[in-house]
């Protein structure tokens, strides 16, 4: 019964969540489109915090942010195992822009914010061609100053489950010559990837200690994928969840 309930409770804090995003984001729109980049982070913001705060009140999901967020031009290369991990991230920063799918320019609410926030589409699946698109995306827009978030995995993936890293953020970090901020999670374990139950406890995003520059590639990736596995597997442990052994 109370499984019953914590779902029911779930469906309703997503309806309302989606509900909240196309409000916020129509509402906000001419605010943002006036007021610059400043505004547009602020509405952004606002709509974080909504969820935040209705996951809280409507399905017992704490959120804590932990670390110290950067500012200013850096890379921040983050776990990403759900919605909620992105909006944790972005409410911690004060300006912000993603490495993003080149088809989410086109979703309704989140294209028109991901555009007027510069950030940066990458055609998946033409490795060569996305990668070279991603750093001359990325000097085109240096001018702003503002952290880059990359996924470093490509896309979400499931609490306990192993998907490779990406050479993406190996290059970026390369030819950018920025620290890289490594960042881990766990919020997999309270909101799954392919099921509409979300579950109560802490969900955590952690920015972990920068990597400076001067690495070569092979080497960074190898520690920044120790990094932020090995944090994430501390957090979802303090989760209580128990990650497989491979």
């Amino acid at each position: 019964m109370r499984q019953a309930w914590q779902f029911v409770r779930s469906v309703f804090f997503v309806c309302q969540m989606y509900l909240a995003l196309a409000l916020v984001a129509t509402l906000g729109l001419p605010y943002a489109l006036l007021g610059g980049r400043r505004a547009t982070y602020k509405v952004i913001r606002f709509y974080c915090r909504w969820v935040m705060v209705t996951a809280r009140l409507l399905i017992g999901l704490r959120c804590e942010v932990r670390g110290t967020p950067p500012s200013g031009e850096v890379l921040i290369a983050a776990k990403h195992q759900s919605f909620l991990d992105i909006l944790m991230i972005v409410s911690a920063l004060p300006s912000f822009k993603f490495i993003m799918k080149k088809e989410l320019r086109f979703v309704p609410f989140v294209g028109w914010y991901a555009k007027l926030i510069g950030c940066v589409p990458v055609e998946r699946g033409k490795r060569g061609l996305a990668i070279k698109a991603m750093v001359e995306g990325v000097r085109a827009g240096r001018e702003e100053g503002a952290p880059l978030i990359i996924f470093s995995q490509g896309t979400r993936v499931a609490a306990g489950a192993v998907k490779p890293y990406k050479i993406g953020s190996g290059v970026l970090y390369k030819e950018l010559g920025q620290n890289c901020v490594p960042v881990a999670a766990n919020v997999g374990v309270f909101w799954p990837r392919r099921s509409m139950l979300r579950k109560p406890g802490l969900a955590v995003v952690e920015f972990l200690e920068p990597i400076p520059p001067g690495l070569e590639i092979g080497d960074f990736m190898k520690r920044l994928e120790a990094e932020v596995e090995g944090n994430s597997i501390r957090l979802m442990a303090e989760a209580g969840f128990v990650v497989p052994r491979g």
